[in-house]
């Protein structure tokens, strides 16, 4: 078991810091990974090019890079478990209103005048009152379904985009450029990677062990019940993992979307459907995936930089049909 799962994660784990080292090392002014080596070991002489790279790599690069990995990571993670809750591949994130939430109390937070903690922590209650929202409407005087919660999710969604339309109508025209590349998903302000990071870590620690009941609930809740899993709660906590999850990645970066969607479904393709295997592998392939992308969003047309998300919706779009036009 430990050797069919670890050969899998140990080419993924590669893949990542070879993106890693690429992102430190592409730029407007290029680092060999001889100096990104140097730099790592502290081995930085007197030179005006030594602590030129140091600062590119340490206080500009590697906390954006680490962001985006993070950000990624979140995002399959929190894909792959929706998937899973509502047995359905094209789930994501973004379709149950979480982002459109998030959107509103970041761009509330502009609106008024406010930044950096302020906005991020604005995103963060607009992301869970979207989250509350939803399970609030989806269950009802009843229970929920996943049918219904999927419906209610996209109703959200839509309504959120007809006040985020409204808010962007009515904002000043000197404001309007920093709420659109919120909007779009932009890493150019993301210089606290640690949280999200620990938030991954923390979850991938928490799930995998969960693997095989989420095994056995992808195959429908009649059957785990039989077996033994506690299936309401599991559900419950497989909802508020996925929000939490989403809602740390949308602070973080603003809105990306694809990842989230595109990730999962592409592992299980590949890797097969074991969530033992897939919650990990969405952690290490999304955070690949979003560092190679914010590389190629700040490189493209440099020294301009486009939003990250603009990147994942040209990648993600041909990748995703692609995928379906195959599994048809």
């Amino acid at each position: 078991m430990l050797a069919r799962l670890g050969l899998p994660l140990s080419l993924l784990l590669l893949a990542a810091l070879a993106s890693l080292i690429i992102a430190l090392g592409v730029g407007s002014a290029q680092i060999s990974p001889a100096q990104i080596w140097d730099v790592a070991l502290g081995h930085i002489g007197q030179g005006g090019d030594d602590a030129l790279a140091r600062t590119m790599v340490m206080e500009l690069r590697l906390p954006r890079a680490l962001s985006a990995f993070a950000v990624g990571g979140l995002l399959a993670v929190a894909g792959a478990l929706m998937q899973v809750l509502l047995r359905n591949p094209l789930a994501d994130p973004y379709v149950l209103g979480l982002s459109g939430g998030a959107s509103i109390g970041a761009l509330a937070a502009m609106l008024g005048g406010l930044g950096g903690l302020a906005i991020s922590g604005s995103a963060f209650g607009g992301a869970l009152f979207s989250t509350f929202l939803v399970f609030g409407l989806a269950h009802g005087s009843g229970s929920w379904t996943p049918s219904r919660l999927l419906l209610t999710g996209v109703v959200v969604a839509a309504g959120w985009g007809a006040v985020i339309t409204l808010m962007l109508a009515l904002s000043p025209t000197e404001r309007l450029p920093g709420m659109l590349y919120w909007l779009m998903g932009d890493l150019s302000y993301a210089r606290t990677p640690w949280p999200p990071l620990l938030l991954l870590l923390a979850t991938c620690v928490v799930l995998i062990p969960l693997g095989r009941s989420l095994n056995v609930l992808a195959r429908g809740p009649q059957q785990a019940a039989a077996l033994g899993v506690a299936v309401r709660p599991l559900e419950w906590g497989i909802y508020v993992a996925a929000s939490l999850l989403t809602a740390a990645a949308v602070t973080t970066a603003g809105s990306i979307g694809f990842v989230g969607l595109v990730v999962p479904h592409m592992l299980r393709l590949l890797l097969g459907n074991d969530q033992r295997l897939i919650l990990p592998a969405c952690a290490l392939s999304g955070g690949t995936l979003l560092v190679l992308a914010d590389t190629l969003a700040r490189t493209m047309i440099a020294p301009e930089q486009l939003p990250v998300g603009v990147i994942t919706a040209l990648l993600g779009v041909p990748t995703f049909l692609f995928l379906l036009y195959r599994s048809r």
